[in-house]
């Protein structure tokens, strides 16, 4: 998985015990984590990919060709200082447009030359299917929350962009919420930190109001579920209202922190709400780099109390920091098996799909 907060690739080996029930369905008996890391693209890389939507077409199509080969080289080095043979790659590529509206979404990172590099089968492109039946193509996530974390009413995802799942009886509602780790981390990297480590620097600010009153009024707030960000929206309808002052960046990642937890406050309101969920007490897992943020939690924590009893949750680190990983490996194992991996109740689209196009291998094939 290669996030759009560009931190690195994340690379997961797991291991599913499934079985495929009569009725098509998979059963899931037990799945963990053998090995992950999180290997950072280079500084070049990270200038490339963060400045692609406003290259040429030729510099696209080079670009989607050089990174496969790269997450390739990338993945090679995992396999061989893990010593693992697995059966298959499912990559997710990297986001550079996302245009439900236009019915066209990219994930560059082309899995051909990953298969080639690697020689096992690479299994990508797993938003497509569901954009050309008319769906968001995103959020991806709720088909782990589903299968592989079940026991909880919230399941709260903190990528560069934060998304939420709900599952209640016979639906899952899935959108995206606002963006977290990609504008968090710009505003930290202006003051030569890659990322501001467990929210220190926000918690040592002060909350804007001004500012959040201006980006909390953003018209994407407005709109009902289903539906997904672009990471060009978070630059031009969110971080263009920042100044580029070093002195205030405290206050400007305190003001934001804010931001998301208000944010996603509100939109378990709304679900609960919408959905008329009606109970005591109401659980909220935190996954993704955003749950690392001490503070961000605390404030998440905070707004979610006015909205209802709920209970945010952090699980253990390589499920915090890997789940999409994980998730692209589970999406994999549904496309092998012929058992739709994206939902239309999460992303709007006309049916279930199978999403994913198979790459083989010269060492194996699916």
């Amino acid at each position: 998985m290669s996030g759009s907060s560009l931190d690195g690739l994340d690379i997961s080996y797991c291991q599913f015990d499934v079985e495929k029930k009569e009725n098509g369905q998979l059963h899931i008996h037990d799945w963990q984590i053998l090995a992950a890391e999180t290997i950072g693209f280079s500084e070049s890389w990270q200038a490339r990919l963060s400045q692609l939507p406003t290259q040429t077409a030729l510099s696209f199509a080079k670009t989607h060709t050089y990174l496969g080969h790269y997450f390739g080289d990338m993945v090679n080095d995992f396999i061989n200082r893990y010593q693992i043979d697995p059966d298959f790659i499912a990559s997710h590529g990297h986001t550079i447009f996302h245009d439900p509206m236009g019915r066209m979404t990219i994930q560059i990172g082309d899995g051909s030359a990953m298969a080639a590099v690697t020689g096992f089968p690479v299994i990508s492109n797993f938003r497509n299917q569901d954009i050309a039946i008319d769906g968001q193509g995103a959020p991806v996530a709720p088909i782990i929350d589903k299968y592989l974390l079940p026991g909880h009413d919230f399941y709260l995802n903190l990528g560069g962009i934060a998304n939420i799942t709900t599952v209640i009886p016979n639906k899952i509602i899935a959108f995206d919420i606002c963006p977290a780790n990609q504008l968090l981390n710009t505003l930290a990297n202006r003051l030569n930190f890659e990322y501001d480590e467990g929210g220190q620097i926000a918690a040592a600010g002060k909350v804007l109001p001004d500012l959040l009153k201006e980006i909390n009024r953003a018209d994407f707030y407005r709109t009902s579920y289903p539906k997904s960000l672009d990471n060009k929206w978070s630059q031009t309808a969110i971080l263009s209202k920042i100044e580029d002052d070093p002195t205030a960046i405290p206050d400007q990642l305190c003001t934001f922190v804010e931001h998301i937890a208000y944010q996603i406050a509100f939109a378990i309101k709304q679900v609960i709400r919408k959905e008329q969920i009606v109970k005591e007490q109401l659980s909220l897992l935190a996954t993704g780099g955003g749950a690392f943020n001490v503070y961000l939690m605390e404030r998440l924590q905070f707004h979610c109390a006015q909205v209802a009893n709920v209970e945010v949750v952090i699980p253990n680190p390589d499920i915090i920091q890997f789940k999409e990983a994980a998730l692209m490996a589970w999406m994999g194992v549904m496309r092998v098996e012929n058992v739709p991996n994206v939902l239309k109740t999460v992303t709007g689209a006309k049916r279930d799909s199978i999403n994913g196009a198979i790459h083989q291998g010269w060492k194996k094939m699916i």
